[in-house]
């Protein structure tokens, strides 16, 4: 395995110097917390979800992750005590730094709007004032208060080269872009009522991105609106890809794919695609696929959960779920294509039919769920999540070879599948569906990783591995699992499991309502030629509050019954310091088949 040129109790001394939050325990091979700013408690501060992460292609020691994440908010005794919203102008998408091929992290700490001790703590009882947040220390993507908006989550990273003096090249140093929703303070920095906003944060050809540059708040960019907004325009569930293969006609590119929901009840929702030339400065936006979204037209009810990845000639491949109306629905995959940097597009192709996993249905929260009554919504779970073996830095060792999953429900629920299947011609035929969860797992979310170099395959996903909970009291379990594989004249070979994280039970993770868990719609995994990373959510750390249980239960009763609503209890007076703790872990696995 290739390592940095320090080690790790340099980077240590280097930290602590600097002020970023220290890092916890290197785990080679094993798993960390990601998320390490998070404190204990009380929530929603402890509350981290929807993970991102990425390597830097030419420096492949620097790792960096983001994820929705509540550090900054106001406890929930602040205003009314049985309230846990999220605050109003504070940021949520969290950004962290692994310097050590991601077997320890750092969270940076900045400055901006926030709602953390000592603020906001408010006090027991009604009589003490709403939060009003301050300018202060904060534990997300910088800059956005400054420009009069906030980092709303659903984070996607990707590293690019940097461009300078016209042109894009390693030489000129590696750019990490950072994407996320956006919501405004300033009613005219954007049109609509949510967007699309990318930042960015550029390291030296020398070394890349270093812990000095990454506690720098100045090292950042501002904020960049990527998506062409409206006055009617939610932009949502955003990913992005800058062309990291220096043999590609179009190296340097960087593309943004994002649903678009437009109109009264957002009758008109396409997938669109933005693309930038010139490092994230501008970009342009080409809508996809049809924006039609209603539960009976031919072209699909709706699509979301993209993924963009570039080969290594440039050819950019957009993937994307396309929503079907049913208890499950069955939907479509389907490819889009662009051959010329993104100037135009291949019409969508179904390639395969994908089972989304709504096998039940929780009214208290009117979203589909699986791990039980008041359970964690699994919106995306049918999304294609997909890597391709690109060569990057170079491209000169490139199989292309693509590689997809997703989990399905066709099987009913307690039987929710992780899919895996590969392409080695540019998606034109695919390899035999394989269903590769282990033993009794219940596939949550997936993501896969090839090396650039398409000898390793390593694919992460989060599954429940206790049946579905017709009640709030019996326990549940939720685990993070990695898996392994190798590739030879193009065929992957048998998975076998590398790791699997410490069991947590998800009924102490909260939507910031209380109504129901919240677990994100996201893992993540990215790789090397040396090993590979993953970024999953973990409960392991969560307490369980018996009075969330019990108005969880008498919400969900209450909504079927028509009834009266029951009144969430005050989570700081009856609920253990660490409920809600729902956090990020990951971790840094070897080739074990070098």
């Amino acid at each position: 395995m290739r390592r940095a040129w320090f080690t790790l109790p340099a980077v240590t001394l280097v930290v602590a110097l600097i002020g970023l939050t220290p890092p916890a325990a290197a785990q080679l091979d094993g798993d960390t917390e990601v998320s390490v700013g998070s404190p204990d408690g009380p929530f929603s501060r402890n509350k981290q979800n929807e993970p991102a992460v990425a390597v830097d292609a030419n420096h492949p020691w620097v790792v960096a992750a983001g994820a929705n994440d509540n550090i900054d908010m106001e406890a929930c005794n602040a205003g009314t005590d049985n309230t846990c919203p999220f605050t109003d102008g504070v940021g949520g998408s969290g950004v962290y730094f692994s310097f050590d091929s991601a077997a320890s992290w750092v969270q940076p700490t900045y400055t901006g709007l926030t709602a953390r001790s000592p603020f906001c703590d408010g006090a027991v009882g009604e009589t003490d004032p709403p939060c009003a947040p301050q300018v202060g220390q904060i534990g997300t993507v910088p800059n956005y208060h400054e420009n009069g908006i906030i980092s709303d989550g659903d984070p996607a990273l990707s590293f690019g080269p940097v461009y300078a003096s016209g042109e894009f090249s390693w030489d000129n140093g590696s750019r990490l872009y950072y994407a996320n929703l956006t919501s405004k303070i300033d009613p005219s920095a954007f049109r609509g009522p949510e967007a699309i906003a990318v930042a960015w944060i550029d390291g030296p050809a020398s070394t890349g991105l270093t812990p000095a540059i990454a506690a720098n708040q100045a090292s950042w960019h501002d904020p960049v609106i990527a998506s062409k907004q409206s006055g009617a325009l939610f932009s949502d569930k955003e990913q992005i890809w800058a062309d990291n293969a220096e043999s590609s006609a179009f190296f340097g590119n960087v593309y943004a794919c994002y649903a678009a929901f437009r109109g009264p009840r957002f009758a008109s929702q396409p997938l669109i695609v933005a693309r930038s030339n010139d490092g994230g400065q501008t970009w342009i936006n080409r809508q996809v696929t049809s924006a039609t979204n209603n539960i009976v037209s031919p072209q699909g009810f709706g699509r979301s959960g993209c993924t963009v990845r570039t080969d290594s000639d440039g050819v950019v491949y957009v993937f994307v779920h396309a929503f079907a109306f049913g208890l499950p629905g069955f939907g479509k995959i389907q490819l889009i294509k662009s051959f010329d940097g993104g100037a135009t597009w291949t019409r969508p192709r179904n390639i395969f039919t994908a089972v989304d996993t709504c096998n039940a249905f929780e009214p208290a929260i009117g979203r589909c769920v699986q791990d039980g009554i008041g359970g964690a919504r699994n919106d995306l779970g049918a999304a294609p999540s997909v890597d391709i073996a690109n060569g990057a830095p170079m491209g000169a060792d490139a199989t292309d070879q693509i590689v997809l999953t997703w989990v399905d429900g066709r099987d009913g629920l307690n039987n929710e599948h992780v899919m895996f299947t590969d392409s080695t011609n540019g998606g034109a035929t695919w390899s035999t569906l394989r269903q590769i969860e282990q033993g009794d797992d219940q596939g949550y979310y997936s993501a896969p990783a090839i090396s650039p170099n398409g000898t390793d395959v390593y694919l992460v996903y989060n599954a429940f591995t206790t049946p579905f909970r017709n009640n709030t009291t019996d326990p549940r379990e939720l685990v993070g699992v990695v898996l392994h594989a190798d590739v030879g004249g193009g065929v992957v070979g048998t998975f076998s499991e590398i790791h699997r994280g410490v069991e947590g039970d998800p009924r102490s993770s909260a939507q910031n309502n209380l109504a129901g868990e919240f677990l994100g719609d996201y893992v993540y995994a990215a790789a090397t030629r040396d090993y590979g990373v993953a970024v999953w959510n973990d409960s392991r750390n969560g307490g369980i509050c018996t009075a969330i249980n019990t108005y969880r239960q008498a919400l969900h009763d209450a909504v079927v019954n028509g009834t009266a609503l029951p009144t969430a209890p005050p989570v700081q007076q009856m609920c253990p310091l660490d409920f809600g703790d729902s956090d990020i872990f990951g971790g840094s696995f070897a080739d074990p088949t070098p």
